[in-house]
């Protein structure tokens, strides 16, 4: 049998340092009344969100399941917020009556503030993070002014490519930003399961003598998210050494023609329709005639490889995605590792849009 055992604080008008140490004094409180309450401590996530959407984005954050941070701070910044106010809960669930069992607890501080805060929100923010904890901010409504306020003190930032209207900003940033920080893009992880299936075709020694021999790639995307086609396209490039140039626009779409070792790469890129952001159909073409494509489709994604002769074999890679409702938790556990070919794809994707 378990309850959850839930402390909270609040105070407007209010600074870093106040909240600082009203949480010390909760952590105290309770650690006084048994011992088996402890404070989580791996991740620090910081929020910053338009406030009158704070309760959508406190509803993804309730979703990420065994992925939460140690300590979330919400920063909702108002338009007509004048002073700084926050509220403050500690919760965790006690195991009563199981002997040995911890109570950890996560804290969760929400702060109520104006657009004037952002530029000096690390001010704000420093004396709220549990030190020597890495730090990720994600600010899923922009306020790019609060996120480059916190580049000292964070070492992770997340972002999605695909939130940005213009593809080449979307990509500029996300360069400009890993300057600095380690980028955990959710355009990016949406592709992950297309990149796993298709590095999964060519694995086996028996296919890989046919990578260099690719002709054409085609990618299929919502309408809006061509960063993530673009970045996966990028992969392939940086992976496979072909030389990325400039893709022509051609409405929703991209196309256009990589160089390779053994010759051209034809590249298009195509908007679909799809309720689900991310990718909807990757298809690689080899000079033989061979194919392997995947679509997405009921219970998984669709698999089918053209042989030599023409001849098709399909089937569906049960559980290939963890869908859209998975991603941000997926975010939040790759701040604590690290993609080394992230990087040279933005690098590629980057060239293909300039």
């Amino acid at each position: 049998m378990s309850e959850v055992i839930e402390d909270v604080w609040q105070e407007r008008d209010t600074t870093g340092a106040r909240i600082e140490a009203a949480l010390r004094g909760l952590l105290t409180e309770r650690h006084s009344e048994t011992e088996a309450f402890v404070p989580a401590r791996v991740l620090n996530l910081v929020v910053i969100v338009d406030a009158e959407f704070r309760g959508e984005i406190k509803n993804r954050l309730r979703r990420i399941d065994r992925y939460h941070p140690s300590r979330t701070i919400v920063c909702g910044v108002g338009r007509k917020q004048k002073t700084l106010d926050a509220l403050a809960t500690m919760a965790a669930e006690s195991h009563t009556g199981a002997a040995g069992q911890l109570a950890v607890a996560r804290e969760r501080i929400e702060l109520d503030l104006g657009p004037q805060h952002l530029i000096s929100l690390d001010t704000v923010v420093d004396p709220l993070l549990v030190s020597d904890l890495a730090t990720l901010v994600w600010a899923p409504h922009g306020h790019d002014e609060g996120v480059d306020a916190l580049r000292r003190l964070a070492q992770v930032v997340l972002i999605d490519s695909v939130d940005e209207p213009e593809l080449e900003d979307a990509l500029a940033r996300a360069d400009e930003l890993a300057q600095d920080l380690y980028v955990v893009d959710l355009a990016w992880l949406r592709s992950t399961p297309w990149r796993e299936r298709v590095a999964a075709a060519f694995d086996p020694p028996a296919e890989r003598a046919s990578l260099g021999k690719i002709s054409a790639v085609t990618v299929r995307h919502r309408a809006d998210s061509a960063a993530a086609a673009m970045l996966f396209v990028g992969w392939l490039a940086s992976r496979l050494e072909w030389k990325p140039a400039r893709l022509s626009a051609r409405g929703q779409g991209y196309s256009g023609t990589l160089r390779a070792r053994r010759g051209d790469v034809k590249v298009r890129l195509e908007a679909s329709e799809q309720g689900a952001p991310g990718l909807a159909g990757v298809t690689v073409e080899m000079a033989s005639g061979e194919a392997v494509s995947l679509d997405r489709g009921p219970g998984g994604l669709r698999s089918a490889r053209r042989a030599r002769d023409g001849s098709e074999q399909s089937w569906t890679v049960l559980g290939a995605s963890r869908g859209e409702s998975g991603i941000l938790g997926e975010g939040v556990r790759q701040a604590l590792l690290r993609d080394p070919t992230y990087r040279p794809a933005l690098a590629a994707a980057r060239a293909m849009v300039r």
